[in-house]
């Protein structure tokens, strides 16, 4: 609704959404995303009346362990990430930008899941969904020091482009390596491996398409008290 297109399409494109997932129009819940490092635990007082309506809280990380609350997090080349805790069921929604990533908004996230509801890593099930590629996430050299200097694998997570004499950083891999740091096992962890940028025909993408572009909607749900939508 915050781009400029017409209300009664979003209405549309939210209903259809909570079709496609079974949840009830009413039933979303939406953060104001300010790329940080954020993390609010939501109840079904978070569901806000009108699924128009934008966020009315600061966050970019959601979780919750009740049914029926579906936690939604907007991207066009950030990183949304779904994470299930199977044992506690608990689910979170994670919106991973550069800024975000690089303040390690994931860790953070599974750390208040662990001090909020007991999770362990063994336990969470995490999906890591479109976003911009390592190939297409040209970086300054401020940014790269950025990550350096919080502790992330610099061989691991970025490459040097001698064509372009710039680094491009992948954030797939370095949300990736918070989950395993949090001892979720790899193979619980499932990537898209789609690139938001390169393939901008189906997926939006703020940096190719500009900031008034629209914006994809990813969510999770709990559906009752140990299922998960």
């Amino acid at each position: 609704a915050g781009r400029g297109d017409n209300p009664a399409n979003v209405g549309e494109n939210f209903s259809r959404f909570c079709a496609a997932v079974g949840a009830d129009v009413n039933a979303l819940v939406k953060n104001h995303q300010v790329h940080s490092a954020r993390i609010r635990p939501v109840t079904r007082a978070d569901i806000l009346p009108n699924p128009v309506q934008a966020g009315e809280f600061q966050a970019d990380g959601l979780v919750t362990n009740e049914p029926g609350v579906c936690l939604t997090i907007f991207s066009g080349d950030c990183i949304p990430i779904l994470l299930y805790d199977r044992k506690n069921a608990v689910i979170a929604a994670v919106h991973a930008g550069w800024r975000g990533t690089v303040n390690h908004i994931l860790g953070h996230t599974l750390d208040k899941m662990r001090a909020c509801y007991g999770t362990e890593g063994k336990e969470v099930i995490a999906c890591i969904g479109p976003g911009i590629s390592l190939s297409a996430f040209e970086i300054g050299d401020e940014v790269y020091e950025a990550f350096r200097k919080n502790g992330f694998q610099m061989d691991y997570i970025s490459e040097w482009k001698p064509d372009t004499h710039k680094y491009h950083i992948d954030l797939w891999a370095a949300n990736r390596l918070q989950l395993l740091d949090f001892g979720v096992p790899a193979t619980q962890v499932e990537t898209a491996n789609i690139c938001t940028f390169t393939q901008y025909e189906e997926f939006f993408s703020a940096r190719r398409m500009g900031i008034r572009s629209g914006r994809m909607l990813s969510g999770i749900m709990l559906t009752y008290s140990n299922g998960l939508y």
